[in-house]
């Protein structure tokens, strides 16, 4: 029970998926929520999605129903741009300090976008990877929450510039906005730090960022949203062309000593998700997957067999040694059919790396104890201090719907160290 006899209070750090369900679970259990992300907006990775499996469902179909409850809430404290710098303390008495960075938008903001419109300073848009720009005064994406403008501090011009104070007719500007410090009591952290793609630049002979049109799963998923960099239209980087054949190169840097030894689990139908898209768009278009084994447990069998059923779909048993790029921008694939024992060389317009997911990066948090983490990185299910939980992928990598299941059962266990 929490020091003064009341219901406790759970500090959830991360606002993708994971520490929605998390944040909403336990105030809807009656408990007070604080919930810290570092990003301008909530939905991690997941906002970022086209669709994902097995319906084939756009993410903001559950993500809109989950900010619904998290809106409403009269027992969530929300602080975006925010990172935890320490936490001090035992089980059921923890002291949080965390660092709030300044937003420069303040909550008078409609979203009108006046500022945007003025703004003159261009910058490579995180959200598409890069593959896109916005002003330094941006919407994170069309349905982000809070539905609120920011301004990047590391390229706007400030008052030298101020067009964005003078465009705003609410007053939402506030280019002297200084980062603060917010300190809070709480009974249990939750851990919902999340995933990041695996950095593909790593990875040799694979010509990531040499070769325009190799390109990353996640990359694939914002071409292939609406609201992604070409509206949804699958095509070359290099010239905007269609795609007449593509190649999946499964486990780009996965169970492989020299990077990354564990398998992400998620991938396999990642890509044959996304193979989906490429048919829908590209009818005639041929479709290669290169995998060393298909991960598709339970009732993902089913869409794995649905899959198999796409004759313009060829799945090689394979590691892919190296990725080659002609004169024309098409790249030529090189692996080993290892179940023919042959050498495969497969030209194709495309070629899409499914990078692993490793445990996200954010500030180090100074704590007595630390956190215990596995081979991999990720958190493990037990932790030294009580009250110390890790949910949906800060302790594996795994899919959407596992983790809101993974994040509603910690929250139960978080509950025992917050009172009646």
């Amino acid at each position: 029970m929490s020091g003064n006899g009341r219901k406790g209070k759970i500090l959830v750090i991360g606002g993708g998926i994971s520490g929605i369900t998390a944040a909403v679970e336990a105030s809807e259990a009656g408990r007070e929520v604080v919930l810290v992300e570092r990003n301008p907006y909530l939905g991690g990775h997941v906002a970022q999605m086209n669709q994902y499996f097995p319906k084939l469902c756009p993410p903001s179909c559950g993500l809109e129903l989950n900010v619904r409850r998290f809106k409403t809430s009269p027992r969530i404290r929300c602080l975006t741009l925010a990172e935890v710098e320490s936490i001090s303390g035992g089980p059921g008495n923890y002291h949080a300090v965390i660092r709030r960075n300044p937003r420069f938008v303040n909550d008078k903001c409609t979203a009108c976008g006046a500022c945007a419109d003025v703004c003159p300073v261009e910058r490579p848009d995180a959200y598409n990877f890069g593959m896109s720009s916005t002003k330094a005064a941006y919407l994170p994406y069309d349905m982000a929450y809070p539905l609120q403008f920011a301004i990047d501090g590391s390229v706007c011009r400030g008052s030298e510039c101020g067009e964005c104070v003078s465009a705003c007719a609410y007053g939402a500007i506030e280019l002297d906005m200084k980062p603060e410090t917010v300190e809070v009591d709480v009974q249990a952290v939750i851990w919902a730090t999340g995933w990041d793609p695996f950095d593909a630049g790593k990875i040799a002979g694979l010509g990531f960022g040499v070769h325009p049109n190799v390109v990353t799963n996640m990359m694939m998923e914002r071409f292939a949203a609406v609201d992604g960099p070409t509206g949804g239209k699958i095509q070359r980087p290099s010239d905007q062309k269609g795609i007449e054949s593509v190649a999946f190169v499964q486990c780009a840097g996965s169970r492989d000593e020299n990077y990354l030894k564990h398998c992400s689990g998620v991938c396999c139908l990642a890509s044959l998700k996304q193979a989906r898209y490429v048919r829908e768009q590209y009818p005639d278009a041929e479709v290669y997957v290169f995998y060393i084994d298909i991960r598709a447990p339970g009732r993902l069998e089913d869409f794995f067999v649905a899959s198999q059923q796409d004759s313009k779909l060829r799945l090689v048993k394979g590691k892919v040694a190296k990725i080659t790029e002609d004169a024309a921008g098409d790249l030529e694939v090189v692996a080993e059919d290892t179940l023919s024992g042959q050498q495969v060389k497969q030209k194709v317009n495309l070629v899409v790396l499914a990078t692993g997911l490793v445990p996200a990066n954010g500030r180090p948090v100074q704590m007595d104890g630390g956190l215990q983490k596995d081979e991999h990185g990720f958190m493990t299910v037990t932790q030294p201090m009580g009250g110390m939980f890790a949910a949906g992928c800060a302790k594996r990598p795994t899919d959407v719907a596992t983790s809101v299941r993974d994040a509603t059962g910690v929250v139960a266990k978080a509950l025992h160290f917050c009172g009646e």
